[in-house]
């Protein structure tokens, strides 16, 4: 018997016991730990931070783990937790994008115990690169930001922007977000744009520091295609608008989002995935230009996304789809319904006492924008922990999220 028999084998014995371990338990793993635990798969929670999804009802067994940064804690990370709980066969979830990146790359070492429904870093690295990113989408003929890649601070003088302002962010961004608390920096001039290039050069490897129109507008100019994408086809997809995000310019997270009919986003997107052969779930962003009429493709998250929940509200249970799949069941296709409202309320007030403040939102119409809510990313009338558990996280989340001063 072969080695790849014998894995057959051991994985078809331990299908009627199969779970999930999912890595990163903010309120995205809670997402999946809630989807997974309401059909009655047993679920393990590992992170590095405080975890919400820790406190879940639905969480089987947490593991706090010293860091899940670096490729080797990550891999490490989960074949200890796996043989020593006998965790064979069971389906990982990535929440972060350097977990993602860490699992792709040991995928055939992970895939000896675990189903790893994460694809090979052939297929990843068009994700986690922005330039591999904007190269093929420009191929693909999907509009894209104008971008500009310079090498040194000379190169600068080689741009020509036809609006300011700019913005000099990462080609791959956990290099830069975890430094500076933000996903860019918008330059308004010459002088400023040499000096951001001057500190991200200082916090990111040789080659990373990219140059990008700014599309104008904040979250509700934002839209997001979502999906379970295998063999071509998309099995559930979602559509979305996102009104509101937090930071409300370059926002890291939504905190109000809607699902919408876009049916351009549709077409543009699932030619991206059918270009670099994906599998899984995935989220695509873009920003609709009024300018020139144009959504432009800003990132590829190739995981769960902050506000998957809202689609088992809207008909496609995008974390459950996954798993049994994974399991070789059949999956039944789906589309999300539109008018589906989700919010994650601790974030959301804060982004909305901003809006105030600057005078874009009275407080009868965000009263109204909550009106119609169906999902909210971390309460729930059956599993009431997790939000307690948000609250009193609130003030590490304040601290370690904000954005750093510029130097």
């Amino acid at each position: 018997m072969t080695t790849s028999q014998l894995k057959a084998e051991r994985r078809a014995a331990k299908t009627n016991d199969a779970g999930a371990v999912v890595v990163g338990g903010d309120y995205q793993g809670l997402g999946i730990v809630r989807s997974l635990g309401r059909h009655g798969v047993p679920v393990v929670v590992v992170d590095d931070e405080p975890s919400v999804a820790r406190f879940s009802r639905y969480t089987t067994h947490a593991f706090r783990s010293p860091s899940l940064r670096q490729d080797e804690q990550v891999v490490e990370t989960l074949l200890g937790i796996g043989n020593r709980f006998g965790l064979d066969g069971w389906v990982v979830y990535a929440t972060r994008d350097e977990i993602v990146a860490a699992i792709a790359r040991a995928r055939d070492r992970l895939s000896g115990l675990f189903r790893v429904p994460t694809p090979s870093w052939e297929t990843i690295r068009y994700a986690d690169n922005k330039g591999l990113t904007y190269h093929l989408a420009d191929e693909l003929g999907i509009h894209t930001p104008r971008t500009w890649y310079p090498q040194t601070s000379a190169d600068l003088d080689r741009i020509e922007p036809t609006r300011w302002p700019l913005l000099v962010k990462p080609a791959v961004k956990e290099h830069f977000i975890y430094t500076t608390g933000v996903k860019g920096w918008p330059v308004r001039d010459r002088a400023e744009l040499r000096r951001c290039f001057d500190a991200a050069s200082a916090i990111l490897p040789p080659g990373e520091v990219m140059v990008q129109d700014l599309v104008p507008g904040e979250g509700d100019t934002q839209f997001s295609y979502c999906a379970f994408f295998k063999d071509g086809e998309a099995v559930g997809r979602m559509t979305v608008r996102r009104w509101r995000q937090w930071p409300h310019d370059l926002g890291r997270s939504s905190t109000l989002v809607e699902t919408a009919s876009v049916p351009s986003l549709v077409e543009y997107s699932e030619r991206f995935l059918r270009a670099i052969d994906y599998y899984g779930l995935v989220e695509m962003e873009y920003k609709y230009d009024a300018g020139d009429g144009r959504y432009k493709l800003l990132d590829v998250n190739p995981r769960t996304w902050g506000y998957h929940s809202i689609g088992a509200q809207a008909g496609v249970d995008f974390a459950f789809m996954l798993f049994a799949d994974q399991l070789g069941f059949e999956v039944t296709p789906a589309d999300a319904r539109p008018g589906i409202r989700w919010v994650r309320v601790t974030t959301d007030l804060p982004t909305a006492a901003s809006e105030f403040a600057r005078g874009r939102l009275r407080f009868r119409d965000y009263l109204r924008s909550l009106r119609d809510v169906e999902a909210e990313a971390v309460f729930s009338r059956d599993d009431p922990a997790p939000s307690l558990a948000d609250l009193a996280f609130l003030p590490h989340v304040v601290r370690t999220r904000r954005p750093r001063r510029r130097r």
